[in-house]
């Protein structure tokens, strides 16, 4: 039974991934139907506008032009991040944990989709009040959920909570 259970939360984690990975792919298609070949759409002036652009590299423009190893990566922190989900306990005080890892999953994954159809993938948030680089939603998960994470991990759960990253078994007593 407890395997059962174990399957319905990554269930879970999978639906809101899912959901997460829709919307980051609907918020692309509407900006390259709407912005593409066309002026920046201004939100607030001087402070934040939708700009189409294509990105060919990964944040910050970095290794521009070089898919095939932005994939290769990018599967790879995939994997990663499904190993880890899968270790997560699945007891109510980990539910942020697991919350924050299907948008890690939901942004990777919106940025590969992007990489494998368009051989770029479409930014368009763009602060121009600090000259920051044009980013999209995918983007916004992937960041947020780190930041989350590292806060949480350093702050609020003790190192006990976190044996389940440990590959070291417990001594059985």
């Amino acid at each position: 039974m407890r395997k059962d259970r174990n399957y319905v939360f990554i269930g879970i984690d999978l639906v809101i991934a899912a959901v997460l990975l829709a919307f980051d792919q609907y918020t692309k298609y509407l900006v390259t139907l709407h912005l593409k070949n066309r002026p920046a759409l201004v939100l607030i002036d001087g402070v934040l506008e939708l700009q189409y652009f294509e990105n060919t590299g990964i944040a910050f423009s970095l290794f521009r032009d070089r898919k095939s190893f932005i994939l290769i990566t990018g599967f790879l922190v995939l994997a990663v991040v499904l190993f880890f989900l899968f270790r997560v306990p699945r007891q109510k005080k980990f539910c942020a944990i697991h919350f924050l890892m299907s948008m890690l999953i939901a942004g990777a994954l919106g940025n590969i989709i992007d990489r494998i159809r368009f051989d770029y993938v479409v930014d368009f948030i763009s602060f121009v009040l600090i000259h920051y680089p044009i980013f999209n939603v995918a983007d916004c998960y992937i960041v947020v959920a780190a930041v989350m994470l590292f806060l949480l991990f350093m702050f609020v759960y003790k190192e006990e909570d976190l044996e389940f990253l440990s590959f070291r078994k417990k001594a059985e007593v």
